[in-house]
């Protein structure tokens, strides 16, 4: 692929293998859950950090923790809570008397794969320090700015249900995630399965890395190559457009029920995310039905139901099934 601006079926091959170990790796920890595993594929190969929602237990800790073992990435966790200070994630300076001198001590932010646990419990000091990591891919303490290492990717998690103790994050803060996915309860059959296996413990040290950061960094380059015509690009824009107020035509009947709607960084999300999905399904072209099946993922967070839309119980996800049925498909 060096050099090159378009995949190969050789490509395709590699890429389709390296993403079956992914999977089988996976499948030894976590039970069920497919749709979350290949969301969150999605966005680690689209190179976006990633929002995991899910009542606890549902096993997100694990899942982030088992991707970064199979990929044999450096793994760092901080549980977030209302007491922590900015300097507890990015680090800080310090004095020391030996060799009287300020010294810089890294905090946990300098790893490979972070997880964010609880991100909503923390303050919105600590958030913000957290945003110019995500965004910028650097830390800055006092005067002395920082890179982070390559690749560097952001799991972070939060629960839907408890609200006491919690800072929200601001829309603008969300928008800056790639994906929300949503980690439902596992079936009846995963259910038991995971009693009759017990603790995962014994099964995460038993995961062996399949994938390096150099084969990463390379899926990632060839997710960038995943060709987007141009009707489906529209599409996509299409899609994000039909989410404001003041557009024309029977699209309104989604808009009208958001307070707030899809910003321009949708549509990149959703194409980024839409060539992760062609090349997660050994393509090297992105169809519409690519768009459809991550578009809840990459809106979600991103739009927010009016107080009469609430009130009726309209979800978010139910408007953006009913705008995949609205809006003209190429």
């Amino acid at each position: 692929m060096a050099g090159s601006t378009k995949l190969t079926e050789d490509d395709i091959a590699w890429a389709g293998a390296l993403i079956l170990r992914l999977n089988i790796g996976l499948a030894r920890v976590i039970v069920g859950q497919k749709l979350a595993c290949k969301q969150l594929i999605a966005c680690l190969l689209a190179g976006g950090h990633v929002l995991l929602e899910g009542v606890p237990g549902v096993a997100k800790t694990i899942l982030a923790r088992t991707v970064a073992q199979l990929l044999d990435l450096r793994f760092g966790r901080v549980q977030f809570t209302p007491d922590l200070l900015p300097g507890d994630l990015t680090g800080t300076v310090i004095y020391d008397p030996i060799e009287r001198r300020f010294v810089r001590q890294s905090g946990p932010v300098f790893t490979q794969v972070l997880l964010a646990d609880e991100i909503n419990r923390a303050p919105a000091k600590v958030q913000s320090a957290l945003l110019e990591a995500m965004e910028e891919g650097q830390v800055t303490v006092g005067l002395e700015t920082t890179r982070l290492p390559e690749p560097f990717w952001v799991v972070a998690t939060q629960n839907p249900v408890e609200l006491e103790g919690t800072f929200p994050l601001p829309e603008a803060q969300q928008d800056r995630f790639l994906a929300r996915v949503t980690v439902p309860y596992p079936s009846l059959d995963d259910e038991r399965e995971i009693a009759e296996r017990g603790p995962v413990r014994a099964l995460l040290s038993q995961v062996a890395p399949t994938l390096s950061a150099e084969s990463l960094m390379r899926l990632r380059a060839m997710t960038q190559l995943v060709h987007v015509s141009s009707p489906v690009r529209d599409y996509a824009v299409d899609l994000a457009r039909a989410t404001r107020r003041g557009e024309a035509g029977v699209i309104a009947e989604v808009a009208q029920q958001l307070r707030l709607g899809v910003g321009p960084r949708g549509p990149l999300a959703l194409l980024a995310l839409g060539r992760a999905w062609a090349l997660l399904c050994g393509r090297t072209y992105v169809r519409p039905d690519d768009i459809q099946a991550i578009a809840a993922p990459a809106f979600i967070h991103r739009l927010i139901p009016d107080y009469a839309a609430q009130a009726k119980g309209v979800t978010s996800v139910a408007l953006i099934n009913r705008l995949l049925d609205l809006v003209a498909v190429p």
